[in-house]
């Protein structure tokens, strides 16, 4: 079985392989410390698979499809119906294994559970979300009809920010769908992940069908390079998003890559004052700034300038703890090198003469004083050249830009190289109108500060912060996970009369 999850064990375990139904321990020498953020524990240790591991998880793959594609759609359903019935009874006991590995707060970490849940009850609907189309006599006694069928062996790799809602939005979809799937976890928090997997074997998933590899670059390349995978589906970085999507073309898969972003969020001054600070606080220091949906520029437009006093006030009253302690606001970040990359971006944006209204520099948590813990910080004064503005900071750290006019804020958006997410905060339906349909940014709240869609929609970032066409969960991902093929038929009955030869295209 896996490792043990209990967040205050005193016995280091080490966190095992999924190959083809079986816990497998690694053979490898290189090993990762999962690490408490907050206490700097170890929790467990993580291997970093050997490529013959990894191998073994897609042959264990590449067999399971043969099978699984011909299990009826209605037993695949009954399996996501399973895991979602699963995941809620035992949500609470990952949330605590998440807030501890990831430092998350524990109310942030059931969110992150329920929005991955979202997507699994989403996928107990594939019977309908498979479905092909149907055109009777196109032609003369000819229909055309279209299947969805599943692609093969599939993988995913994700990020440390969402260790459950992001592989969430990958395998059951990818296994729903009648596919296989090789899942590579973020090797900095797996537990939950793991605690996840769990599930879905309990819940039946058949052996083979999910594999799960740990590890870094050698894995990923190793994915990205295997001739068996058909496709990928990545979250994380740019600069890993970018050479997964690159390296994995070369190598004539499918994917799908959601990376980087910089979102802003757009104030006017008809807004709801109360609302629209409480939304960019949330959004700005929730995960402690660690989302990449997170709001991490605001765009005063005008009179909205005179708000940035209370913007700092409510900021100041953020609760800095331990994820697993009551009333915490904004947690710990990932790791010492995270937080360490955080105060150098601070201190350039002193440097390069921001006004620092809010410095989260420094802080220090009683009972927790080796945690990674950096304070909300608030910058006012800031321009588009300035690194805390060119950069995802990926922090707890808001920087706040002022124009005088909605077309100048829309300017200053669509010129920033990122298009994951926006908002626009305003009671103006003329406004709203404006700005949806002339920014360029794939997700859009209207007085909603993290866009992210329910799963019936697509998860939709643009330019710099996708690569790919198609988007994780709703109607898009079942295209990625899934090939057309079209059918045109004809039947005759034994007294048909003959129409001769056709020499042409046309059919009649």
């Amino acid at each position: 079985m896996n490792a043990s999850m209990n967040p205050g064990q005193t016995k280091v375990e080490q966190v095992k392989l999924l190959i083809d139904g079986q816990w497998v321990e690694s053979s490898t020498t290189e090993w990762r410390d999962i690490v408490n953020p907050a206490t700097q524990q170890v929790l467990a240790k993580v291997p970093f698979a050997t490529k013959e591991e990894v191998d073994s998880a897609v042959a264990a793959a590449q067999r399971a499809f043969k099978t699984w594609r011909e299990t009826p759609i209605g037993a695949r359903m009954r399996i996501m119906l399973k895991l979602q019935a699963l995941i809620r009874e035992h949500s609470q006991r990952i949330a605590v294994t998440l807030s501890a590995e990831q430092g998350k707060t524990i109310a942030d970490a059931e969110g992150d559970i329920f929005r991955g849940l979202e997507v699994v009850e989403h996928a107990c609907s594939i019977g309908s979300l498979q479905m092909g189309e149907h055109a009777e006599n196109v032609a003369g006694g000819v229909d055309t009809y279209t299947l969805r069928q599943p692609i093969g062996v599939c993988a995913g790799i994700t990020p440390f920010n969402f260790p459950a809602m992001i592989p969430l939005w990958m395998f059951p979809m990818a296994i729903a769908c009648g596919n296989t799937f090789v899942l590579k976890p973020s090797e900095q928090d797996p537990l939950s992940t793991m605690m996840l997997v769990e599930l879905a074997v309990q819940a039946g998933v058949p052996a083979g069908v999910l594999n799960v590899v740990h590890g870094g670059k050698d894995v990923v390349d190793a994915i990205c390079t295997h001739p068996d995978i058909k496709a990928i589906s990545f979250v994380g970085s740019t600069e890993v998003g970018t050479h997964v999507y690159n390296l994995a073309g070369q190598h004539g898969k499918r994917v799908q890559a959601m990376m980087g972003a910089k979102n802003h969020a757009v104030v006017l001054p008809d807004a709801n004052r109360v609302q629209a600070l409480n939304a960019l606080v949330g959004a700005g220091f929730g995960a402690a700034g660690q989302r990449c949906m997170a709001t991490s520029v605001v765009v005063l437009v005008g009179a909205a300038r005179e708000w940035l006093p209370d913007l700092k006030a409510l900021a100041s009253k953020l609760t800095v703890n331990a994820g697993s302690e009551p009333g915490t606001d904004v947690g710990p970040v990932i790791s010492k090198r995270a937080k360490d990359r955080i105060l150098g971006l601070i201190e350039n944006g002193v440097k390069e003469g921001a006004k620092l209204e809010l410095d989260g520099r420094g802080v220090k948590v009683p009972g927790f004083e080796e945690g990674n813990f950096v304070g909300p910080t608030l910058f006012s004064g800031v321009t588009t050249d300035m690194q805390i503005y060119t950069q995802e900071i990926f922090g707890p750290v808001l920087v706040v830009l002022e124009v005088d006019t909605l077309d100048e804020a829309i300017a200053l958006v669509n010129r920033n190289p990122f298009g994951n997410g926006t908002g626009l905060f305003t009671q103006s339906g003329a406004a709203a109108r404006k700005f949806q349909n002339e920014i360029d940014v794939g997700q859009v709240g209207i007085n909603i500060p993290i866009p992210v869609p329910v799963p019936f929609f697509s998860f939709t970032g643009s330019r710099g912060s996708k690569l790919g066409d198609l988007g994780p969960y709703g109607k898009q991902v079942v295209q990625f996970y899934t090939q057309t093929k079209t059918v045109t038929s004809r039947w005759f009955d034994d007294d048909t009369v003959n129409d001769g030869v056709n020499t042409t295209i046309h059919l009649r």
